[in-house]
């Protein structure tokens, strides 16, 4: 993933491990609250991600096909950065690490899902996002950007 900075409305590339474009991340300009659209390559919407900030901690709701997919909340206990992914059915995921350096993994039931580094790079604002085989890769980067626009 590599953000632009400055960029108006926080638009910004996903691309595959061969360098191709595969997801777009359309950030909306203009709101109160953040709201990014996930994008496939052709320009279909495949996740909305809409910050709510009318609860006792932050949360964020991606939504697919109007129904929302997952909640993510900041954790309220503990000094490490921490976030609670509640999924559709049920499902919980826990992100942990140094959420700020990008540096955290995605977990379910203690086993890995994703891992997000930005010290695989060089290029400033940029990081890697490495999902376990058979995972919902667009719902994992769009918890990846929730978590981004949380910190």
């Amino acid at each position: 993933m590599r953000e632009k900075l400055l960029s108006v409305g926080d638009d910004f590339w996903i691309e595959d491990d061969q360098g191709q474009r595969a997801f777009k991340v359309n950030g909306k300009a203009v709101r109160i609250r953040d709201t990014f659209v996930l994008e496939d390559a052709s320009g279909n919407r495949v996740a909305s991600i809409q910050e709510r900030k009318l609860s006792v901690r932050d949360k964020v709701e991606i939504e697919r096909g109007g129904d929302t997919a997952a909640t993510v909340r900041k954790a309220l206990v503990g000094l490490r950065d921490r976030f609670a992914i509640e999924l559709k059915d049920g499902a919980e995921l826990k992100a942990h690490g140094n959420i700020v350096d990008h540096e955290y993994q995605i977990e379910r039931d203690g086993r890995t899902v994703a891992t997000i580094s930005k010290k695989w790079f060089r290029v400033r604002e940029s990081y890697g996002v490495d999902i376990a085989q058979g995972e919902d890769v667009a719902l994992l980067l769009a918890i990846a950007v929730a978590i981004d626009s949380m910190t």
